[in-house]
């Protein structure tokens, strides 16, 4: 059976699962600047899998969501990053009733949520992708590590997605509690990214300093914290073994954990920048940490569960991304920033 997607974003996830089920047979449309529209028509999409490159020259390009009153669509893809939600939310709501039920693949625990509460619960699926995907040019990507997607929830599209995807190349696996999923994701989320881009260190060099790695533990615990209380328990996702990672975190010391870790977290990386430090020295003044690191301080404040480290890390962060202090202030610079954390800390 041939699916009509419509794919938000010809970026890093969006191209590849667009691409992937394009050369499936799917129909994708993907939604994209009118400046970009051109280009990517003439070249297609240029995708690099396991050494294997393909070129997908059968998709679509629109430049409005308008186009869902005229074209229908069986499922809209939301493959941007979380701070573009804010902008495509109005003509979400503009639109709802012509809408398709649509996969939100963003980061954090609270894009579904808000989602829901604009266009009803119906229409939303979570979802999450583990894969490592990188767009060093629009319209290319290079699939660096190939692990998976997750969808869940109660929508009757949710574990026919995990059929079509599978088909498609693109191992998915189906979550019946969205919390888990998500906030498992949420836990991944944080390790070496905040840090690295206040710090100006790569995610080995934070991992392999003591004091550092022990803000990586404490910021991971305080989410933990805030799941347990919330009932929410951690889950392993396609290719990522959270439930060891937050064992090892939980109960280990930090003599055992920290070499594990380094190499699990910190090599996995090598001297490749985490999402946080990209969209910082980007200049587009735009970040996720608050839909991650805030997040949860937002839910530790409503369960009355401390959370310092990752409050300090987000607005850190903020203030770096809104140039209230200059970039330069922790740049690669460790004493004032352990210093101000520990002050903090002491007021908890």
């Amino acid at each position: 059976m041939i699916n009509r997607f419509l794919i938000l974003g010809a970026g890093a996830i969006g191209s590849y699962l667009g691409g992937s089920l394009a050369l499936d047979g799917h129909e994708v449309t993907f939604l994209e600047r009118e400046k970009d529209i051109s280009y990517l028509q003439n070249q297609g999409i240029i995708m690099e899998i396991g050494g294997i490159r393909s070129t997908v020259s059968s998709a679509h390009f629109i430049n409005s969501l308008d186009q869902v009153l005229k074209q229908e669509y069986d499922l809209i893809i939301l493959a941007v990053k979380t701070y573009h939600l804010d902008r495509l939310l109005p003509d979400f709501i503009r639109l709802q009733e012509n809408l398709p039920p649509l996969l939100c693949l963003q980061n954090g625990v609270e894009s579904e949520q808000r989602l829901a509460s604009a266009l009803g619960a119906g229409l939303v699926i979570p979802g999450t992708v583990t894969s490592a995907v990188d767009c060093p040019a629009k319209g290319n990507i290079i699939v660096r590590k190939m692990r998976g997607i997750g969808v869940a929830g109660s929508h009757p599209m949710a574990k026919d997605l995990e059929q079509i995807f599978l088909a498609a190349g693109i191992y998915c696996k189906y979550y019946p509690n969205p919390d888990s999923m998500k906030w498992s994701k949420l836990v991944t989320n944080l390790l070496g990214n905040a840090s690295s881009a206040i710090l100006n260190l790569t995610t080995a060099q934070i991992y392999s300093d003591p004091a550092l790695y022990q803000i990586e533990l404490e910021q991971v615990r305080e989410a933990l914290k805030v799941m347990q209380n919330q009932g929410i328990k951690t889950v392993n996702l396609p290719g990522v073994p959270v439930k060891i990672l937050a064992a090892l975190i939980k109960y280990l010391p930090n003599r055992l954990s920290q070499p594990l870790l380094s190499r699990m977290i910190g090599g996995g990386r090598g001297k490749k920048m985490p999402s946080f430090h990209l969209d910082l020295y980007s200049g587009k003044g735009q970040s996720e940490v608050n839909q991650l690191n805030g997040a949860v301080v937002k839910a530790g404040e409503k369960s009355y569960i401390p959370t310092p480290v990752n409050s300090f890390l987000t607005d850190t962060l903020l203030s770096l991304i809104q140039g209230d202090i200059p970039l330069e202030t922790y740049s690669q610079g460790t004493e004032e920033f352990l210093s101000q954390l520990a002050s903090i800390k002491m007021k908890v």
